[in-house]
C-alpha cells in the first residue's frame, strides 16, 4: 500500500518512479512503471516448486535453503536480485529508495554513489517480542526466532545508512532504542493516505449496529483478541450489535479457536479478498470502525476509516495516538474492558459519534493525506540528491 500511494502521489507532483519489485508485485498506478525481479516466490509455490533451471543461480539457492529450514531470506534475496539490475540500469535514476529490504544489497547500492533513502516503517523487533508473548510452547518460540532472524541482518545494515525516514514518531523512537540509532539522524514523513479514494458515501446509509475492523485475524500484533472479548461482552447489552472483520482467521488457528470459546462464532463475520472500493463501501455502512492492535508503526487502519468520516476507537498502541488525535476515542492497549466501555458509551452517543467521524475526516485532509506526504517526501529527495552532490 506505501509503495502503491506514494509513488502515485510522487507521480502526481509532476516525478517519474519506477517500482522495482519482487512477488507479489503491488498493484500500482498505470503512470507508474513496475521493474519486475522474480523470485522463486516459495510462500505461493511451495517448497516443492523447486526445479534444476532454478539451481543455476545462488541467490534461488540461498531463498530455498532458507525456507527450508524455517527462516525468511527474501529481504536478502531481494537486495541481491537489486544489486544486478542497479547494475545495468543505475544512470536510469536519481534516487533509490528502499521501503525497509534493508538488506546487505542496499550497502552495495548505497557504495555505487546511487543517493539512497530507506523508509523503516517500525522495527520487526516489536512483531517479534508480541510473537515471542503469544507463543504457546518452547517449540513455536524457535520457529518464530528462526524466521525472525533476518533482524540480524537489517540491523547491521541500518547501521551503516545514510538517510533513514519513517512514518511516524513513535516508530522514530523505537528504531533508534532496537537499532541502536540516535533518534536525530531519522527522519519523520508520515504515511499518507488517499483521501481521493477514501471518502464519506453520502448515498450508502450506516448500519445503527455495526462496529468494523481491519487486522490479519491470527496476528498477534492486531490484537482482535481483545476485540472479540470486548465484542462478546458488548452483545448482553446491544444483542443486536454485528462485528464485520476485514481480514480471514486461519483454519484452526486461535482466533477460530476463541470464538469458539466465547460463542460468538455465528456472529461475527470475516471478509476477506475484497476491493479498495468495497473496503470504502463497508466504511460507509460501519456506525464506528475499531483499531484495537497491540503495536502500529503509523496506524493505516485509523488513518482510512477517519478519512471516510467513520468514528474511530483506537488502542494507544504505537503510533496510533499520533494518528488519532483527539478525533478519536483511545483506550489502552490489551484491555477489552476499555475497549468495550469506550464502544458502549460511543454506541448510545449518536452526536459524539458524528462529531468524531467529521473531525477525523479533516484530520486526515489537512495532516495525512498523500499530497502533504509526497510534497514532503521530495522535499526530503532534494535534500539527499543535494548532499550526495555536496
Amino acid at each position: 500500500m506505501y509503495l502503491r500511494y506514494l509513488s502515485k502521489a510522487l507521480v502526481e507532483a509532476g516525478h517519474s518512479v519506477d517500482v522495482i519489485s519482487g512477488p507479489p508485485y503491488p498493484h500500482l498506478d498505470p503512470r507508474v512503471r513496475l521493474v519486475e525481479l522474480p523470485s522463486l516466490d516459495l510462500f505461493a509455490n511451495g517448497l516443492l516448486s523447486l526445479r534444476p533451471r532454478h539451481l543455476k543461480s545462488m541467490t534461488n539457492i540461498i531463498e530455498w535453503t532458507s525456507k527450508l529450514t524455517g527462516g525468511f531470506a527474501e529481504p536478502y534475496t531481494f537486495g541481491r536480485r537489486a544489486v544486478k539490475y542497479l547494475r545495468g540500469h543505475r544512470g536510469e535514476y536519481d534516487l533509490i529508495h528502499d521501503n525497509q529490504s534493508l538488506s546487505y544489497g542496499m550497502l552495495e547500492i548505497q557504495d555505487m554513489g546511487v543517493p539512497l533513502v530507506t523508509t523503516l516503517h517500525h522495527p520487526i523487533t516489536s512483531d517479534l517480542r508480541i510473537a515471542l508473548n503469544a507463543a504457546r510452547n518452547a517449540w513455536e518460540r524457535l520457529l518464530i526466532r528462526r524466521w525472525h532472524s533476518f533482524l540480524n541482518m537489517q540491523k547491521k545494515v541500518a547501521r551503516q545508512l545514510h538517510h533513514i525516514v519513517t512514518v511516524s514518531d513513535c516508530s522514530r523512537q523505537d528504531i533508534a532504542r532496537d537499532f541502536g540509532l540516535q533518534p536525530a539522524g531519522i527522519s519523520l514523513v508520515h504515511n499518507g493516505i488517499d483521501t481521493g479514494v477514501f471518502r464519506p458515501l453520502p448515498g450508502v446509509t450506516r448500519k445503527p449496529m455495526r462496529l468494523m475492523t481491519t487486522c490479519s485475524a491470527d496476528a498477534p500484533l492486531k490484537g482482535l483478541r481483545y476485540l472479540l472479548r470486548a465484542y462478546a461482552d458488548l452483545l448482553s447489552e446491544f444483542p443486536e450489535l454485528e462485528l464485520l472483520v476485514v481480514g480471514t482467521p486461519r483454519p484452526g488457528g486461535h482466533t477460530e479457536k476463541l470464538l469458539a470459546r466465547l460463542g460468538i462464532a455465528d456472529k461475527v463475520q470475516f471478509v476477506a479478498g475484497i476491493s479498495t472500493e468495497q473496503m470504502v463501501h463497508y466504511y460507509a455502512q460501519a456506525t464506528i470502525a475499531v483499531v484495537p492492535s497491540v503495536y502500529e508503526g503509523f496506524g493505516l487502519p485509523a488513518g482510512e476509516a477517519m478519512a471516510c468520516a467513520v468514528p474511530v476507537i483506537s488502542t494507544d498502541g504505537g503510533a496510533l495516538p499520533e494518528v488519532v488525535g483527539d478525533a478519536g476515542l483511545i483506550v489502552p492497549v490489551k484491555d477489552a474492558a476499555a475497549l468495550s466501555a469506550a464502544i458502549s458509551a460511543l454506541l448510545r452517543d449518536p452526536v459524539q459519534q458524528r462529531e468524531l467521524g467529521a473531525r477525523g475526516q479533516q484530520r486526515i485532509a489537512e495532516s495525512f493525506c498523500w499530497h502533504v506526504c509526497a510534497r514532503q517526501m521530495s522535499d526530503y529527495y532534494r535534500e539527499v540528491i543535494a548532499d550526495a552532490n555536496g
